[in-house]
């Protein structure tokens, strides 16, 4: 069976994003991104970069751990505003939303339906796991289908912003095993925890 897998970054503080919402790595952005971390992310996780950096990188071919990835309205409007109607055709990709219309084209499948129900059929497919990208809010959603969590966590706190998790996440305390971890000489770290 397929796992969903909550590949996401951090701040030490629990967040993925600045009260505004905005990519912390985008133009004005306040995270870091030294080589080490885009070395590691390049080896490990090259399906996990964006069209334009597997472009200006040279990265081609399929991804190592993913196939397929989903994310929220909120994450996947972050590209439209800067013109990138799909950052990653090299995945099938599905955007959780009921209002999104009038979309560039591209091959992205926007999905009205539940998350929870859709990620389900999506495990139960073949091929491989299945990234949540983000944002928070479908992060809260599937909570209780995570598999698997891979944190890539910043030397960096920031006081407030988006949590790795929605407020509206429901309280359902879960015990995570830690099956693997990288610590880079910036001070980021790569973790993974299984459930």
């Amino acid at each position: 069976m397929r796992k969903l897998v909550y590949l996401v970054a951090s701040t030490l503080d629990g967040f993925i994003a600045g009260p505004d919402g905005k990519d912390p790595t985008g133009p004005g952005g306040f995270w870091p991104v030294p080589e080490d971390y885009l070395a590691h992310l390049i080896s490990e996780y090259p399906e996990a970069l964006p069209v334009q950096a597997r472009e200006a990188l040279s990265i081609s071919g399929e991804g190592r751990h993913f196939d397929t990835v989903v994310e929220g309205r909120r994450s996947y409007e972050l590209g439209l505003a800067v013109g990138v109607a799909d950052a990653f055709p090299h995945l099938r990709h599905l955007v959780f939303s009921r209002t999104l219309s009038d979309l560039p084209p591209s091959a992205v499948e926007v999905v009205p339906a539940d998350p929870v129900s859709t990620v389900r059929e999506l495990k139960n497919q073949r091929g491989k796991d299945i990234w949540l990208v983000g944002g928070g809010t479908l992060a809260g959603a599937l909570y209780t289908e995570i598999d698997r969590i891979v944190l890539k966590l910043a030397p960096l706190t920031i006081g407030s912003g988006v949590p790795m998790f929605s407020a509206d996440a429901e309280f359902d305390p879960r015990a995570w095993t830690l099956t693997d971890r990288t610590v880079l000489p910036s001070g980021a770290m790569f973790l993974t925890y299984d459930r």
